[in-house]
């Protein structure tokens, strides 16, 4: 550090968007790479609102969200890196000194925090599961195991000092997996232990309260593995419809498995929700549909190429769309899986649309009724919510828990529509603020369908469900920069959404910059802050504003709620996001576009803090910061891909970690955590 800046290394990227070229072909099948499948023209009401809405009205700055202190620059001298300018003690919660930016090959945390791997792919979850031995895997074992690449992690009580803790397993990377691996010809054998590979795993966590360690247990109650082969119930509107029938399932009301599965999020009741993502690229042979309307539907959705990256057609039919049309349509939906029942089923809930789905929180309206926030992590797509028709129950009673494992059955699915309030002219694309100081303005939510009542013309209530995207394009929602995780803080209800980036944003042909996506050519994201119309989250009005637009702090298009940007870290490409039980906001990077490895952030978002942003942890060289989980004694990381550097291979492995030497990398939930006090304190 110097002079209170926290420096960024001069390294290059791997990638434009700092992410390797290996990872974007098997987490996504490449999708920066092709053209983004919104082709719609949906137009900026930049000016529209003005002739609605005085600009001294709502829409000004102290009225924007009521937030008290926001915006207030930092004053007075250089402070100590965990203080405040002035010296002024931090937020509860959030008094560590920054790591700074680096590209080392272990897990960096603060001063005085120690850090621990929770469980590691392939270490055993169910009984009977054998050691890990990376050179004689198997289908079988695999599944008995923790899977690979995880993302997403959730936390459940269980007894004192345990957990049940639930984690995804997004996708698989093949050539870091198997030595050899020929991509043009895989064998069946590494096809299903791929397939064992995703889906999601419960897992019994201890924590050590002497060492403050936490650990995995082989427990043969509570683990369990789901897989790409596991079967899943289908509920909602959608179910059993037409567009879901297979030969293998003409009920059109079961599905095997569950594929890329991103985020999530904990439920007020205690289940899991695990959001279907990128599933478009396990498929094959869109292009040899024919029919216009399947084609086009195929399309919108990224179904359009032939042979897929892994082969998986060459194994089971289903995969192909030449032979399954209707195949695709069971994938992209919002899973729910009980931790507490291992016996049932896990559920894929059709009234929450289907998108890439980056995943789902739910949030406890005052009303009852529950409200889930959703992003569709895609070049120019959109920011979802679903409010339930029913109420939750209170409790933790089978009684209680069974009528609430309901409530995402059925209720009203919107679409989010943005509206700024500065002139266009002002959103020039360079990330200039506007004449009023911020990026703000305000909102209103699109009705899709509710129950089986469409409001989209021209489409079924199940239509707009399975091919939600194109309901959307319809009703002219805003194109957004990659939304993905989208969380309401569980204090006041104000809502976040990160927004990872857009390159395309201002290209030939492609929308150019919005008061809420205002840069060009976007290749470090911005983190989005709303209120619901007098804090009621089933609203259909609100008033948003951005609270950061990320990069390097020096530079001119970056902006941190108003703090002084000499104090802040660096930040690049917002993925996941969390709260601590004090409301501030944590947030885990994916693709550091600045040269350092991906991290951990976290920032207040109220008083004279909101917006000094400051890094909790890097994780190794290649890896992507996962699924934080911040409790208060300690914060787990999903360490995704870890050694997974272009040019690098299990053959020629470019990361060690966890187990160092020589040692092959493995994706791992690890634990940080300071002995004998609270996190941040």
């Amino acid at each position: 550090m110097s002079d209170g800046r926290i420096d960024l290394p001069l390294l290059p990227p791997h990638h434009p968007l700092g992410r390797a070229a290996v990872t974007c072909e098997y987490r996504c099948g490449n999708a920066c790479s092709h053209e983004a499948p919104n082709t719609s023209d949906n137009e900026y009401f930049g000016d529209v609102v003005r002739s609605m809405v005085s600009r001294r009205g709502m829409l000004k700055a102290g009225a924007v969200l009521g937030i008290a202190g926001a915006g207030v620059a930092a004053t007075g001298g250089v402070a100590a890196a965990h203080r405040g300018p002035g010296g002024h003690r931090p937020p509860r919660g959030l008094d560590f000194a920054p790591v700074a930016p680096n590209t080392e090959d272990r897990i960096v945390a603060p001063a005085g925090y120690r850090t621990d791997v929770v469980i590691r792919w392939g270490d055993p979850v169910l009984p009977g599961a054998p050691a890990f031995d990376f050179d004689n895997q198997t289908p079988e074992s695999a599944a008995a195991q923790f899977g690979f690449n995880n993302d997403f992690c959730g936390l459940v009580p269980l007894r004192r000092d345990q957990w049940l803790m639930v984690s995804n397993h997004e996708y698989s990377s093949e050539p870091f997996m198997f030595k050899g691996y020929s991509a043009s010809a895989p064998t069946e054998e590494q096809v299903r232990i791929a397939w064992a590979n995703h889906g999601m795993s419960v897992v019994v966590v201890e924590r050590d309260r002497r060492s403050g360690a936490l650990k995995a247990k082989v427990d043969r109650h509570y683990n369990r593995r789901i897989t790409a082969t596991s079967e899943f119930e289908v509920s909602g509107p959608v179910a059993g419809h037409d567009l879901l029938k297979t030969t293998a399932d003409p009920s059109g009301r079961k599905v095997l498995g569950t594929l890329n599965n991103c985020a999530g999020g904990v439920t007020p009741w205690g289940t899991i929700l695990s959001g279907e993502e990128n599933f478009n690229q396990y498929f094959a042979n869109g292009n040899k549909v024919t029919d216009p309307v399947v084609k086009a539907r195929l399309a919108r959705y990224g179904l359009v190429g032939g042979a897929s990256g892994r082969k998986w057609e060459n194994f089971d039919d289903r995969f192909d769309l030449s032979k399954e049309p209707n195949e695709a349509n069971r994938f992209g939906w919002i899973v729910e899986i009980d931790p507490y029942e291992p016996d049932a089923k896990p559920v894929k809930h059709t009234a929450l649309g289907r998108f890439k789905h980056e995943g789902a929180n739910v949030h406890v309206a005052r009303d009852g009724r529950v409200v889930a926030y959703m992003g569709d992590d895609e070049r120019f797509d959109y920011i979802y919510k679903f409010v339930s028709k029913e109420r939750v129950r209170p409790g933790n009673s089978r009684w209680a828990r069974a009528h609430n494992k309901k409530l995402l059955t059925e209720g009203t699915l919107y679409v989010a529509k943005f509206t700024g309030d500065s002139p266009a002219a002002e959103i020039d694309g360079s990330g200039k603020l506007p004449a009023d100081g911020q990026f703000d303005g305000v909102g209103h939510w699109i009705p899709l369908a509710s129950g089986r009542k469409s409001f989209v013309e021209g489409m079924s209530a199940e239509e707009v469900y399975t091919f939600t995207r194109l309901a959307a394009d319809k009703v002219g929602a805003t194109k957004m920069d990659r939304p993905e995780d989208v969380e309401a803080n569980p204090r006041d209800g104000r809502v976040y959404a990160a927004l990872t980036n857009n390159t395309d944003r201002g290209k030939p042909g492609k929308e150019g910059p919005t008061e809420i996506n205002p840069r060009n050519g976007n290749r470090h994201g911005h983190v989005l802050e709303w209120e619901e119309h007098r804090g009621d989250n089933t609203a259909t009005t609100f008033r948003w504003r951005l609270l950061l637009v990320c990069g390097d702090p020096a530079a001119s298009d970056t902006y941190f709620g108003g703090y002084d940007k000499s104090q802040v870290s660096p930040i690049s490409c917002p993925d996941n996001l969390a709260f601590d039980k004090h409301g501030n906001l944590w947030i885990s990077t994916d693709g550091n576009a600045l040269g350092s490895n991906d991290g951990i952030f976290a920032t207040a978002t109220t008083g004279r803090e909101r917006g000094h942003l400051k890094q909790f942890l890097t994780v190794p060289n290649g890896a992507e910061a996962c699924g934080p989980v911040i409790e208060e004694d300690f914060v787990l990381v999903s360490v995704q891909h870890p050694g997974e550097i272009d040019g690098a291979s299990a053959d020629n492995p470019a990361s060690h970690w966890p187990d160092g030497g020589a040692t092959q990398p493995r994706p791992s939930v690890a634990v940080v955590w300071k002995p004998g006090r609270a996190i941040g304190s």
